[in-house]
């Protein structure tokens, strides 16, 4: 009787945790059944508290708890960051990508998922944990911060520069529906760009040409609300995969003497 109800003492003749404990990496699954009892204690202590917690707490502590480590590994990645590094500049980013930096894009990729948690609670932690524990999903941190930067200029340009950036495009069609849409939206329900008449596409109004005055704290609120991190981080790496995926020619974009000749144009943004 005795032999009986201790048969599964030891977690690896245990089926039900051997199967949980397929998932984790090798290394993690080998510690986890190495612990003694007490510390197996700890572990699931910690465990209940974090599931149980709010995704705005599972951010929080996700971030102190991991920040550091991530930084190190991903400064590891020379190859890795000197190419987002020069593709910040080809944008006319001014963004160092020093510790403090990636600091910072850690800590906003954890809040932007937990936001997006209160709509997929079930999928947060998860990917925030595969995040910590793979190596390749760490790595598409560049991604999102090239994705992140990318997106933040588009949401600064006026409608006029929207065109010019889409006609850049290979994919004319795909990068309106996927980018210029979506921001044109966020313009409008937040009354950053009121177009005078909705009727005629990129009428020669005040709006279309008009800058968004949009403050920093602002910019990053709504680029969160916009895209999902998926989203952003798919941008980066559509950016970074190829030099041509993306586009940009910052003094075409820029040009302060619209070539334009006349409106509407044949390229419809909105509905």
């Amino acid at each position: 009787m005795i032999k009986q109800k201790y048969k599964y003492a030891d977690l690896s003749q245990r089926p039900h945790t051997d199967t949980v404990l397929e998932k984790l990496p090798v290394e993690v699954k080998e510690w986890a059944e190495s612990l003694p009892w007490n510390q197996r204690r700890y572990v699931l202590s910690l465990s209940y508290i974090l599931c149980a917690s709010t995704p705005e707490f599972q951010a929080e502590f996700l971030d102190e708890y991991t920040a550091d480590g991530l930084v190190s590994k991903m400064f590891e990645d020379v190859d890795t960051l000197h190419r987002v590094k020069e593709y910040l500049i080809r944008f006319r980013v001014k963004k160092e990508l020093n510790e403090s930096d990636l600091r910072s894009y850690i800590k906003q990729f954890y809040i932007h998922s937990s936001q997006q948690a209160l709509r997929e609670t079930d999928q947060y932690l998860e990917s925030a944990l595969r995040f910590v524990l793979s190596t390749e999903e760490r790595n598409n941190v560049f991604n999102y911060i090239l994705g992140f930067e990318f997106i933040k200029i588009v949401f600064q340009m006026s409608w006029l520069q929207h065109e010019r950036l889409a006609r850049l495009q290979k994919n004319q069609s795909q990068f309106i529906e996927s980018y210029i849409k979506p921001i044109q939206h966020a313009h409008k329900i937040n009354a950053i760009i009121v177009p005078k008449d909705e009727r005629i596409f990129f009428a020669r109004r005040a709006y279309y040409v008009q800058q968004p005055n949009i403050s920093y704290t602002k910019l990053i609120e709504l680029v969160m609300a916009t895209f999902t991190t998926e989203m952003v981080t798919h941008c980066g790496f559509s950016i970074s995969r190829h030099s041509q995926a993306m586009r940009f020619d910052c003094d075409y974009i820029y040009d302060p003497q619209p070539e334009e000749a006349r409106f509407p144009t044949d390229l419809q943004f909105m509905n």
